[in-house]
């Protein structure tokens, strides 16, 4: 109980880190980005929101507490730093924009959402057994993971009492997911490899 007693605040800390991070920085950098008009931003930016969307299909499959949303958790910690780097065209055109505040503020962004994602995946690597194991699943540390979500489903989908239909809607949300970035590995890569401007 000691353990989860001092689990509970870092985990709480983490999804309140994540809203600043994945949610609100980006969505203020966006439409900053819009307003200058600053184009490799925006891109960049949109390619990230398609990406983060595995955070919130995530936060739908934890609902119900299905174990394999301890696993999409780590893939989207994994894929965002790779998607804000990858791309060769657009990390060169936002490095040759001229100083101001914007630039700064998104290049801040940048490298602190990576690094933020990185220790996520090195801190939420000791719960992959959550998602493999239903007993384990079930233990107190696994289970303090999904206490956000749960809350989460109350303030937004209050009249909703079936945690498994909104398991459901991640569930089908995972599957697109999946399908387009099969489809990006398998076709657009090499087609375009990494440039993301020709898309």
């Amino acid at each position: 109980m000691n353990d989860v007693t001092f689990l509970r605040p870092l985990v709480w800390m983490d999804y309140r880190l994540a809203i600043l991070f994945t949610v609100i920085a980006p969505l203020v950098l966006l439409l900053w980005s819009v307003i200058k008009k600053k184009e490799a931003m925006q891109k960049l930016l949109i390619i990230y929101w398609r990406v983060a969307s595995l955070l919130m299909i995530t936060v739908y499959l934890m609902i119900p507490g299905w174990k394999i949303s301890f696993l999409t958790g780590i893939a989207g910690r994994i894929l965002i730093p790779l998607t804000l780097w990858f791309w060769v065209d657009l990390n060169e055109e936002i490095r040759d924009l001229p100083k101001s505040t914007l630039k700064l503020v998104f290049t801040s962004w940048r490298w602190a959402v990576t690094i933020y994602s990185l220790l996520g995946v090195a801190a939420n690597s000791l719960f992959i057994p959550c998602g493999f194991s239903a007993t384990t699943a079930q233990t107190a540390k696994c289970q303090v993971w999904l206490e956000a979500p749960l809350m989460y489903r109350e303030i937004l989908h209050p009249k909703s009492g079936n945690e498994g239909f909104l398991g459901f809607l991640g569930a089908c949300g995972l599957c697109v997911y999946i399908l387009y970035l099969v489809y990006f590995l398998l076709v657009r890569l090499g087609k375009q490899g990494r440039s993301a401007l020709e898309q």
